[in-house]
Parts: structure tokens; C-alpha cells; sequence
């Protein structure tokens, strides 16, 4: 699961703020702090480690639980002369925060989330993992669209059991993830326990898989055209590529929107929220709880990209900034959501690059959805839950989900425009009454 980074768009969110406040503090703790004795770079990196989680993480209570500082020090009592006996004293370390996303990021694997979240292509087999609320156990959130993952049928919820043989629990979200990854051609062996199956092992080889976050087409009916806009990802481009669809769509004169965001794992937190900003006028889009536990709204801007009447799909693989754009259109009442509970990951983390080029990721804040509703291992109930089994191939033409969406959507547009008339004839009716009225009113004067 890629890390929710808070904002890097031009409009300047209330969260962005705190998280420049944050990161602002960490290194100046950094700069000002002079160790009782000279350390090495390795061990340097373990301390830079613990004080970014220790100015950042959201709940500081766990530090007196976990006896934080007392992990620091244990750290260092160990011989650190290398990046990777850092590395694996600072996993360590981390290990007990119990946090799947208070992680650190290797260089490679930072890398690769960096170029992720910048929506290029990634080698691998198309695998977005998160951890399961109850036991830990790495689950699929969702395949990436057109990746060897989603090519052999795995479905979101499907519990990752080995990775050639290691144990993901053991191995943790970014390790494991690391080893899905790889040279095109080369190949890796899974195994995986689909949501009530038995568990199976299949072997997939490693491709080039093309992110391709925005997706859009016309769908086109006997009485109707609408819209879809199919976002996959939030990466840093896609609040542009949004707009030029909706603009494109818009020349086209749809009548209404079909937004799917199913297995839209998330990504940047200010993606999510520009996206929300092209349906939503002046409404709240989120509320983040800080480590304070200070709440604090954000809400949309006034201008809109689109204002017409839209449904929004959502499933098990819709999470982090995608959930928080769901919640955000149930709750405003702007879109209803249709298909099965999301994921629940109601949790943001910060990505800070460490001085040898590995990075940090940190949990530093929840959101609740704007009538106060947590997410975090509760996900998001949909208005209408539809029949299973869920689509394999979200988006094409054997989509039964989208379908239905569709006929949902030609049904709302139909009793739109039966209302709009009603209301112009009882209108023309009040006229009528009015000149009537006068004309005898003028009749009666003397």
C-alpha cells in the first residue's frame, strides 16, 4: 500500500500546514541536537529514524507502551557500521508500534513508490497489499488493471500466505512488496487464499505494467449518454488528467457521471482531495484528527468541474484517499455509492527521504469522512450493495457492476427530468391562475 502523503498541490490545505509544522520540528530537533558521543553514519540514521517517528507519530501513547526510548537505546548497543545493519536495527525498532505503515522504505523500494506515486510504470506482478485489522495477515487490496495479478483472477481481500516461500507477516508490507517486484521476464511463486477458498499457489512472471490511472469513455444508450471516468491511483498527475476528461465528456454532452473507484488503492492525500474539489462546492470534504487529537475540516473549493447528476462505484480494493473522496460524496449527498464495503484504511502517513536516500514512512494523522464517521478498519458501506460475484475486469464490457450503475444512472436522469416538468407545469399552471385572478380582479374594479 502506497503511503497517503498529505498534500503537494497549489491550493494550500489546512494539512499540508500541519504537516510542513511537522516535518519542520523533526529537523530542527535534528540540527540542534548534539550526541553525548560521536556516531557514524549508520548509527546516525537509526537516530534520524526514531526522532522523525518520535516528533510525527500520531499516537504517542504507544511510546510508553513500547518503551520508546529504551528502543533507541538497544538499537545503538547493537553494532552498526552499514546502511543495512541500520536498516535492520531501524525495523527493529519500528516492530513494535504494531503500525504496518509507520515503516522504513529500503532506496530501491523508495524509489519505487516515488515513481508510483508519479504515475509512471512499475515492474513487478501488479499486487497492492495492505494488513488485515484482526490478525496482521497481508491482504490484496486490489490488482492493478492490466497487470499479471489481475491477468490470472486475484481478487481483492485474497490473503498473500508466502512469497517464494517467506512469510509476509514475517516479512513485513515493504519487504514483501519489494520481492514482488523485479526484472521483467523473471518470474515469482505465491501463495494465496482467495476470500472463502482454499489456498493455492501459482507462479507469475514479472511484466512492465503501465499505472494508467485515468480511464474515461463515453457509454451510450437508446435514451441516454453518460459519462465514466475510471481512476485507478492517486498519483500527481491525476488531478489534471481528471479535468481534461471531465472537459472532454462535457463537449460530448453527457447527461450524467459514472465514477468508478474500484481498486483505487489511494495514494497522495492532495490528489484525492483536488479530485474532490471537481465536485463539491464550499462543502466539507474531510476532517483529520493530529496526534493532539485536534480536528480539523477541510473543506472544497467553490469553483466545480462538474455539477451534473453522477453514482459512484466502490468495492473491498477502494481505500485510503479513495475512500476519503467516497466518503466525502455519500456524505455531501452529491453522489450515492454502489457495489461492496471498502477497505478501511482511515490512516495518513508522511514520506520523508533519509540522508543515504532510503525513506521513512510515518503515520501521522487519521481522517474521519465529514459527519464524523472513522474509517480505519471500518470501511465505507455503500448505499446500495450489489449482487456478487464481484467483476473481474472493472470497466469492460462484461462489467455487470457497471451495468447496473448505468441503468441506476438512466433511472435517476428520467425521474430528474419527470420532476423538472412536473415542476414547469404546475409553474405554467400558478401563471395561468395568476392572469386569470387578475383579469377578473380588473373586471370587478369600478
Amino acid at each position: 500500500m502506497k503511503p497517503m502523503l498529505p498534500t503537494t498541490n497549489s491550493r494550500s490545505h489546512p494539512l499540508r500546514r500541519l504537516w510542513l509544522a511537522w516535518l519542520s520540528l523533526g529537523l530542527g530537533m535534528l540540527l540542534m541536537a548534539t550526541p553525548a558521543m560521536a556516531l557514524n553514519d549508520a548509527q546516525q540514521l537509526v537516530v534520524e529514524s526514531w526522532r522523525l517517528v518520535n516528533q510525527g507519530y500520531l499516537d504517542p501513547a504507544k511510546f510508553d507502551q513500547v518503551h520508546w526510548r529504551r528502543l533507541r537505546e538497544q538499537a545503538l548497543e547493537k553494532t552498526i557500521n552499514s546502511s543495512n545493519e541500520a536498516y535492520e536495527a531501524i525495523e527493529a525498532m519500528l516492530l513494535p508500534l504494531e503500525d504496518p505503515y509507520t515503516r522504513l522504505l529500503r532506496p530501491d523500494d523508495y524509489t519505487a513508490i516515488k515513481a508510483a506515486n508519479l504515475g509512471s510504470e512499475i515492474n513487478g506482478v501488479g499486487l497492492q497489499l495492505g494488513a488485515r485489522a484482526e490478525d496482521g495477515q497481508v491482504v490484496v487490496i486490489a490488482p492493478l488493471e492490466g497487470s499479471p495479478a489481475a491477468d490470472a483472477g486475484v481478487t481483492s481481500g485474497t490473503a498473500l500466505l508466502s512469497v517464494d516461500g517467506q512469510s509476509p507477516q514475517a516479512l513485513g508490507l515493504e519487504a514483501t512488496a519489494a520481492r514482488l517486484r523485479g526484472e521483467v521476464g523473471s518470474q515469482v511463486v505465491v501463495k494465496l487464499q482467495p476470500p472463502n477458498g482454499s489456498s493455492e499457489e501459482l507462479t507469475l512472471e514479472r511484466r512492465s505494467v503501465d499505472l494508467r490511472p485515468v480511464r474515461t469513455r463515453r457509454l451510450r444508450s437508446a435514451k441516454h449518454t453518460l459519462g465514466y471516468l475510471r481512476i485507478t491511483q492517486f498519483s500527481e498527475g491525476v488531478p489534471e488528467q481528471v479535468k481534461e476528461a471531465l472537459q472532454e465528456l462535457s463537449e460530448k454532452e453527457i447527461e450524467g457521471l459514472v465514477l468508478d473507484l474500484r481498486n483505487n488503492s489511494g495514494g497522495l492525500v492532495s490528489s484525492g482531495l483536488a479530485v474532490a474539489d471537481a465536485f463539491l462546492s464550499g462543502s466539507p470534504i474531510v476532517e483529520t484528527r493530529n496526534r493532539e487529537r485536534i480536528n480539523e475540516a477541510i473543506p472544497s473549493a467553490i469553483e466545480t468541474l462538474y455539477d451534473g447528476p453522477m453514482v459512484t462505484l466502490v468495492n473491498g480494493g477502494t481505500a485510503s484517499a479513495s475512500e476519503i473522496l467516497a466518503g466525502a460524496l455519500q456524505d455531501n449527498s452529491r453522489s450515492q455509492l454502489l457495489g461492496s464495503r471498502t477497505f478501511g484504511k482511515g490512516l495518513i502517513q508522511t514520506l520523508t527521504n533519509l540522508s543515504d536516500g532510503s525513506g521513512l514512512a510515518v503515520t501521522v494523522a487519521g481522517y474521519m469522512t465529514p459527519s464524523g464517521r472513522d474509517i480505519q478498519n471500518q470501511g465505507i458501506e455503500p448505499d446500495r450493495i450489489l449482487d456478487p460475484p464481484e467483476p473481474l475486469n472493472p470497466g469492460g464490457e462484461e462489467d455487470r457492476w457497471l451495468h447496473d450503475a448505468e441503468l441506476w444512472m438512466e433511472a435517476q436522469i428520467d425521474r430528474d427530468q419527470d420532476a423538472q416538468i412536473e415542476t414547469t407545469e404546475d409553474l405554467q399552471l400558478d401563471s395561468a391562475e395568476d392572469v386569470e385572478f387578475k383579469t377578473q380582479q380588473n373586471r370587478d374594479d369600478p
